[in-house]
């Protein structure tokens, strides 16, 4: 279905064209953005290029298709992170650390790692702490993993015999095949789990946090130690970290007045 934004100004169409292209799964041409927006051609590839021009679309590699630029990748990282640093999103998260008695944190994947963009800490630092502003590959990182799960299988694929797999520890998962099975073996789960796979020691857990359309947006996650929790025992933090991630979810929507009285309860 088209959609006609020929009422509307030039930054308008822009912005139409930056969300066409960044919903579709794969990239798209001129025809396609001026088609699907009720755009005259001459008009869209006008659009397009001054939107390339400032990277926020770019060819994809060896084609006249378009794909959201990297620019506009930076951008969105940074304005998610921004996002969930604010005072009635951290105190979601406050609430979760406070309630599983762990550290949790929220993690985006920007330029194809885990970014941490905030974390609460209950006890005295052990094992591996991921602090705002640290990051971590995605193939031995929950959020990683929901992330690459995520994906349409081919595109999850294609980004798994891409990467240049680092043995971490003994536990890393390193042959592509057996990553894909535990990826789909997430997407099917809906969380993901680490066995010490990124550092000795310790284990963790993440769940998505969703737009109300179903776009994953960031995960919330929870690292220790293993000798304080075991592999197995991670399932017990999955129910409050699912609650959390969807209350989360709601903020987007929400007031602050609104918000302030469920996180209250």
């Amino acid at each position: 279905m088209s959609s006609n934004v020929n009422q509307d100004g030039p930054l308008d169409r822009a912005f139409a064209i930056l969300e066409f292209v960044a919903s579709q799964q794969k990239a798209v041409t001129a025809a396609d953005i001026a088609k699907n927006l009720d755009l005259p051609l001459p008009t869209a590839h006008r659009l397009i290029g001054n939107l390339e021009a400032r990277g926020l679309l770019q060819r994809a590699a060896g084609t006249k298709r378009y794909v959201v630029g990297n620019t506009l990748v930076v951008l969105a990282g940074k304005t998610i992170g921004s996002a969930f640093r604010t005072a009635r999103r951290h105190a979601v998260l406050q609430n979760v650390a406070a309630e599983i008695g762990e550290q949790c944190e929220i993690g985006i994947v920007r330029n194809n790692v885990v970014a941490y963009v905030d974390s609460v800490r209950v006890t005295a630092p052990q094992g591996l702490q991921f602090d705002p502003g640290g990051s971590a590959p995605l193939y031995c990182t929950s959020t990683g993993k929901i992330y690459m799960s995520m994906l349409p299988a081919k595109a999850r694929e294609k980004l798994v015999r891409s990467f240049r797999i680092e043995k971490h520890t003994d536990r890393t998962i390193t042959d592509p095949e057996a990553l894909l099975r535990v990826l789909e073996k997430t997407r099917s789960a809906g969380w993901a789990r680490t066995n010490e796979e990124f550092v000795k020691g310790v284990v963790g857990c993440a769940v998505p946090i969703l737009a109300p359309d179903g776009t994953l947006i960031a995960c919330l996650g929870v690292s220790v130690p293993v000798a304080r929790v075991s592999y197995e025992e991670l399932q017990r933090f999955r129910e409050p970290l699912m609650n959390a991630a969807v209350l989360l979810s709601e903020t987007i929507l929400q007031s602050d007045s609104d918000f302030s009285e469920e996180v209250d309860r």
